[in-house]
C-alpha cells in the first residue's frame, strides 16, 4: 500500500500518468520540429547564399514563416504572420536564378580569343589551305604568326603563292568580245531570224555594239578627252587632234558614204548639198562635157567630209553625236538585211575610188574597231580585237587590196618600177607569201607585178610572216612599216613595198 501510495504520488505530482505521456510526446514533437527546421535551414542557405535563408536575415526571426519572407522589410519579419500558411512566400526572391547579361549588352569589349596553338608539323601541312585562303581566321593567324619565325615554312609559303597565281589567271573585267555573237546564235538556232543579216555585214553590227557599249560606260567629261587620230601619207605619219566626241563625228560622217549609196539621209544634210552645188558650178564655168570623170569634191572623201562636218558645228561635238551615230548604224544593218545578199555588189565611193557595198562594211567595221582602240586608249580602258572570224575577214580585205595600192605608189614613183617583170593580164607573175599568225589568220599570195596579174607560189619570191593584230595596226597607220615586226625572207625590195602599200591604205 504504502509502495503504490508513494508511485501515486509521484505521479500526482507530475500530473498523473496521462498527463505525463503527454509531456513526453509533446517534447519529441517539437525535437522533431527543430530539426526539420534546421534541415530546412540548411538547405535554403546552401541554394541561396548568405543573407537569404533564415538565419541570415536581418529581422532576426527563426521562425519557418520568418525562413521563408524577405530578409529587410519581408512579410514574415515581424514574426506575426510567419509560418507556411501565412503571406511570407508573397515577393521573396526566386529560387531559380535569373539569366545573366550578355556581353555584348555591357557595351564594354568582347574578350579578345585566345591565341591557337599548333605545332610545326600542323601549321607546315596547313600551308596548302593558308596559300588557297581556305583556312579559318585563327589558323590564318596562327600560320601568319609561324611564318615570321621559320623561314622554311615561309619559303613554302612563297611558292605555294605563286603557283595559286598560276592557277587563278586574270581575266579582264570587260565581256568577251565574242560573247554577243555566241549568244545571238545560240537564240538565232532556236528561231532563226526573218530578215537575217547578211554574213558580210555581221563584222560591222558586232563593232559598232561594242563601240556603243564602250561609250555608255564613258563619263561624259570623258567625251572631251583628247584622242589622236593618226594614219600613214607620203611615206610619213600624219595625225589630227580632236576629242572622243570628235572621233564619234568622224564615223558619222564617212558611214554616211554607204549610207548615201543605199539611198538613207546623208548626216552632213545642206553642207553636202552645198559642196556639190559648188563643185558642178565650177564644172559648169570650166566648160568640161558632162560625164568627164573630175576630182573628187571635197565632201565625197572621207577625210573632207570630217573637215566638212566639224567646221559645219557651231560647237565643238558633244556626247549628243552618239544618238545620231547609233540610230545611222542601225538604219544600214537594218537597210542592208532587207536589200539581201545581192545588194552586196552596189558600188560605194569613197571619192578618188570605189568598193562594193560586201567590201565597204568591212571596211567601216575595220574602221570602227581601230577608233573605238583609240577612244578607249584616250580614257584608258581596255578593248580586246574583234571576234577572230570578223578579224580574218577584215586581214582578208586589206590583203585583197594591197595590189591596188602598190601599182598606186608605184605610179607615184614612191616604189620599184616593174618594167622589167611586166606580165599580161591574168598571167602569173611574181608573189609574195603574206603569213597572217594568230587568232584570224592565214596565207596570202600578193600578186607584186600588176593588180591584173596571177599569184603564183612557183613564183614566190619573198616571205613575209605577221601577228594579225600588228598587221591590222600597220594597215591602220598606227605603226610604220619599219617598226612593224615581221619575219622577212627574200627579195628585200618587194618585201619594203609590201609593208609601205599595208600602210598606205590608212586614212583618217
Amino acid at each position: 500500500m504504502t509502495e503504490g501510495a508513494d508511485r501515486s504520488d509521484v505521479f500526482d505530482e507530475h500530473g498523473g500518468g496521462e498527463g505525463t505521456q503527454e509531456h513526453v510526446e509533446r517534447e519529441e514533437s517539437e525535437r522533431e520540429e527543430k530539426e526539420r527546421r534546421g534541415r530546412e535551414e540548411e538547405h535554403e542557405t546552401s541554394y541561396e547564399g548568405k543573407g537569404r535563408g533564415p538565419a541570415g536575415r536581418e529581422g532576426g526571426d527563426s521562425d519557418v514563416g520568418g525562413g521563408l519572407g524577405a530578409g529587410d522589410g519581408g512579410a514574415g519579419s515581424d514574426g506575426d504572420s510567419g509560418g507556411p500558411g501565412g503571406s511570407a512566400g508573397i515577393g521573396r526572391p526566386s529560387r531559380v536564378p535569373p539569366p545573366r547579361s550578355s556581353v555584348e549588352d555591357t557595351g564594354l569589349p568582347l574578350p579578345a580569343p585566345a591565341p591557337l596553338v599548333l605545332e610545326h608539323r600542323v601549321l607546315k601541312s596547313l600551308l596548302g589551305a593558308w596559300a588557297l585562303a581556305a583556312c579559318s581566321g585563327e589558323e590564318t593567324a596562327a600560320v601568319e604568326e609561324h611564318l615570321g619565325e621559320c623561314g622554311a615554312c615561309a619559303d613554302e609559303a612563297l611558292r605555294l603563292r605563286g603557283a595559286v597565281g598560276l592557277l587563278h589567271r586574270p581575266e579582264s573585267l570587260d565581256l568577251d568580245p565574242a560573247l554577243r555573237t555566241r549568244v545571238l546564235e545560240s537564240c538565232l538556232v532556236r528561231r532563226p531570224p526573218r530578215i537575217p543579216v547578211p554574213e558580210w555585214a555581221a563584222p560591222y553590227d558586232a563593232e559598232t555594239a561594242r563601240l556603243d557599249a564602250l561609250l555608255q560606260d564613258i563619263a561624259d567629261a570623258e567625251w572631251h578627252a583628247p584622242v589622236r587620230l593618226r594614219w600613214f601619207e607620203d611615206d610619213g605619219p600624219v595625225s589630227r587632234r580632236t576629242t572622243v566626241a570628235g572621233v564619234i563625228a568622224h564615223l558619222l560622217s564617212v558611214d554616211g558614204l554607204v549610207g548615201v549609196a543605199l539611198g538613207l539621209d546623208d548626216p552632213l544634210g545642206g553642207a553636202a548639198e552645198r559642196v556639190r552645188a559648188e563643185a558642178d558650178v565650177a564644172a559648169a564655168a570650166t566648160g568640161v562635157p558632162p560625164g568627164t570623170e573630175l576630182p573628187a569634191p571635197e565632201a565625197a572623201t572621207p577625210t573632207g567630209r570630217t573637215e566638212t562636218y566639224w567646221r559645219a558645228s557651231h560647237f565643238p561635238p558633244t556626247r549628243a553625236v552618239r544618238g545620231p551615230w547609233r540610230e545611222q548604224s542601225h538604219h544600214l544593218v537594218r537597210t542592208v538585211a532587207f536589200a539581201g545578199g545581192g545588194s552586196g555588189r552596189l558600188a560605194v565611193s569613197y571619192g578618188g575610188f570605189a568598193l562594193p557595198l560586201r567590201d565597204s562594211m568591212l571596211d567601216r567595221a575595220f574602221e570602227c574597231w581601230v577608233h573605238a582602240g583609240d577612244i578607249a586608249d584616250a580614257v584608258d580602258y581596255p578593248y580586246e580585237p574583234p571576234a577572230p572570224r570578223h578579224l580574218h575577214r577584215m586581214i582578208d580585205l586589206a590583203a585583197r587590196m594591197l595590189p591596188v595600192s602598190l601599182a598606186e605608189r608605184r605610179r607615184a614613183g614612191r616604189a620599184a618600177p616593174a618594167g622589167r617583170h611586166l606580165v599580161a593580164a591574168g598571167a602569173p607573175g611574181r608573189s609574195l607569201r603574206l603569213e597572217i599568225e594568230g587568232a584570224g589568220g592565214g596565207e596570202w599570195l600578193i600578186p607584186l607585178d600588176s593588180p591584173a596579174a596571177v599569184a603564183s607560189a612557183e613564183r614566190e619570191v619573198a616571205h613575209v610572216a605577221l601577228d594579225g593584230v600588228e598587221f591590222c595596226r600597220l594597215a591602220a597607220g598606227h605603226v610604220s612599216p619599219e617598226e612593224a615586226a615581221a619575219g622577212q625572207v627574200g627579195d628585200r625590195e618587194a618585201i619594203r613595198d609590201v609593208l609601205f602599200a599595208a600602210a598606205a591604205l590608212s586614212r583618217m
